[in-house]
């Protein structure tokens, strides 16, 4: 059987504060996770909210840097559709404002070109007789990535062999 053996450790707002420093600068946060993290070193709101003050003044909390970087990887990396990106970064309470901006990073030639690319490895593998059918699973795969269904259906308009 598994014991949970973590003793919470709580700190002052001053160490919470050192150590939220040194969280921040490790890799970009969206202000939820520092909130989390901080109620979770046994910080009340006022010190939450009064310490994420003082980061975002001292540049080490910036939602809009968090969305580009999130967006940059997520796409990059993972090769995510737009709308899985959308919908992470606002499970992180991330702001609309600060999503339009990350969502620039993506450049349509190179979302259109990942669609393709995605089209033509799904084509290889999906083995099914029925042309239509075929589109449809290619489809379904694709968009379950978090692309935009017109944007799949569009890339698919070529006949399927």
């Amino acid at each position: 059987m598994y014991m949970e053996s973590s003793k919470k450790k709580f700190y002052t707002p001053e160490q919470a504060m050192n150590k939220a420093m040194s969280y921040c600068a490790y890799q970009e946060r969206c202000h939820q996770e520092v909130k989390n993290k901080l109620y979770e070193w046994g910080l009340h709101k006022k010190e939450v909210e009064e310490i994420c003050s003082r980061l975002i003044v001292e540049g080490f909390l910036n939602e809009e840097r968090f969305a580009i970087a999130f967006v940059g990887g997520k796409f990059r990396i993972k090769k995510w559709g737009r709308i899985r990106i959308i919908k992470e970064l606002e499970m992180r309470n991330v702001s609309s404002y600060c999503i339009r901006k990350g969502l620039q990073e993506i450049s349509d030639a190179d979302y259109r070109k990942l669609i393709s690319k995605y089209v033509d490895e799904k084509k290889k593998e999906v083995k099914e007789p029925n042309p239509l059918k075929k589109k449809y699973k290619i489809a379904s795969s694709i968009i379950s990535k978090g692309f935009e269904p017109e944007m799949v259906w569009e890339a698919l308009k070529e006949d399927i062999s």
